[in-house]
């Protein structure tokens, strides 16, 4: 008898349980036994295979509704080296999983590659791609499961914190996650109208500091000031830290990192160091403004998945029991034009890297376009006249200061 076995790897995302349930309803009508596996790849990493359990359907009919992982999830690596992958393959071979079904993202994939490659085929495995961050390449720019429910759950906290902006005239800078990509900060700052957005794929061509980064916020304050509004919100990806130089970052060479080598994002108190660089800024203009500073991110990550990611996972869990049994292996199943398209996970490893290639966002898309034209930051006109000189005059600056100290901030993509 085929047997399916399940897993969950890197962070949670909105949506997980529905590809739970659909694969192995699926698997269970096709006349497979299904096992899920806890905790990723951590227990088949030790060469442990006592972490599992059998699914039946009644275990999974309606758990598409609901939020978190019912397998639970982890980062562990299972291709951190040789030990640990043999040791992967023969708690899967002592399980007796014949096809293997893994949902996660970028460093859940490269695991499931490192697993098809070592097994020869004779473990079909297969990906299903997830994460909030949106940040796979995955066909016909369709964003990862988890992203829609994440961007709404994240839009409505940003739309109450915009209100209480402007109801204690204040500004806030709201720290968003998104290590590679800024989509995340993006999709909410759009749909809830924040005041501006700062993300990783701004500095490609000036490269990032804190210093430029501040400027970049104050610049918008003082722009919003000069038009009467003190209040306003700043959404920030947290993978603006990587952009970085570590210097700046207060401890970050003492951080720890995760099996896969990133430093944990979460252990950088991003928001505090901005605000704090923010303030010095302001106190040297001679402004006083209040800003508070607040880390939208666990908030999202188990949310209750809106109708789209509940269809959408539905449909790649039965997607991907329907690839593996049709005999297929070695790839993420997504959807293309509504129908289920695999990729092959060799033509996903970037070959400078040997990693999971990643998408960013395209500035040069319509879709930023409208968040850069609706954003209130300083622009290049800001910085001739008539407009400088009311800006300059309102922090006490000559034109010609004014114009030195935010130049940078203005050619910020």
């Amino acid at each position: 008898m085929p047997t399916l076995g399940i897993l969950v790897g890197g962070g949670p995302a909105p949506g997980i349980n529905g590809v739970i349930g659909a694969a192995a309803i699926e698997a269970i009508n096709e006349g497979c036994s299904v096992i899920g596996i806890y905790d990723g790849y951590r227990w088949l990493a030790r060469g442990d295979a006592t972490h599992a359990t059998s699914l039946r359907i009644e275990d999974v009919s309606r758990i598409h509704w609901t939020g978190g992982s019912i397998l639970r999830t982890a980062r562990t690596n299972p291709a951190q080296d040789e030990k640990t992958l043999a040791n992967c393959v023969g708690a899967l071979r002592e399980l007796g999983i014949t096809h293997l079904l893994c949902i996660g993202g970028d460093d859940t994939t490269f695991g499931a590659a490192k697993i098809a490659e070592a097994t020869g085929g004779s473990i079909r495995v297969a990906t299903v791609p997830k994460t909030i961050d949106n940040d796979l390449p995955l066909p016909d720019n369709m964003p990862s499961f988890g992203f829609e429910t994440a961007r709404a759950v994240g839009a409505g906290i940003v739309e109450t914190l915009m209100e209480d902006a402007r109801t204690t005239q204040r500004w806030y800078i709201v720290i968003s996650m998104g290590r590679k990509s800024g989509a995340l900060a993006v999709g909410i700052a759009k749909a809830a109208g924040a005041t501006l957005a700062v993300i990783p794929e701004q500095f490609v061509s000036s490269g990032a500091s804190l210093d430029l980064v501040a400027n970049v916020i104050v610049g918008s304050m003082i722009k919003r000031s000069a038009s009467g509004a003190d209040h306003g919100v700043a959404v920030v990806a947290e993978g603006i830290a990587e952009r970085l130089d570590e210097r700046e970052l207060t401890g970050l060479k003492d951080v720890e990192r995760d099996p896969y080598g990133h430093v944990r994002l979460s252990d950088i108190d991003l928001g505090a160091i901005v605000k704090s660089t923010v303030m010095a800024r302001l106190k040297e203009l001679r402004l006083n403004i209040g800003v508070v500073t607040k880390d939208v991110g666990y908030e999202l990550r188990c949310a209750k998945p809106v109708p789209f990611d509940v269809e959408y996972t539905r449909t790649l869990g039965y997607g991907a029991v329907r690839y593996l049994l049709g005999g297929g292996s070695g790839a993420m199943v997504a959807l293309r034009g509504g129908h289920v398209a695999p990729v092959p996970l060799a033509e996903m490893i970037d070959p400078a890297t040997g990693r999971i290639r990643v998408r960013v966002l395209d500035t040069r898309s319509e879709a930023y376009e409208v968040l850069r034209k609706y954003s209130i930051r300083l622009e290049a006109a800001d910085l001739e006249e008539p407009r400088l000189g009311p800006l300059a005059a309102k922090v006490g600056l000559a034109p010609t200061e004014f114009a030195r100290r935010f130049s940078a901030a203005a050619k910020v993509l």
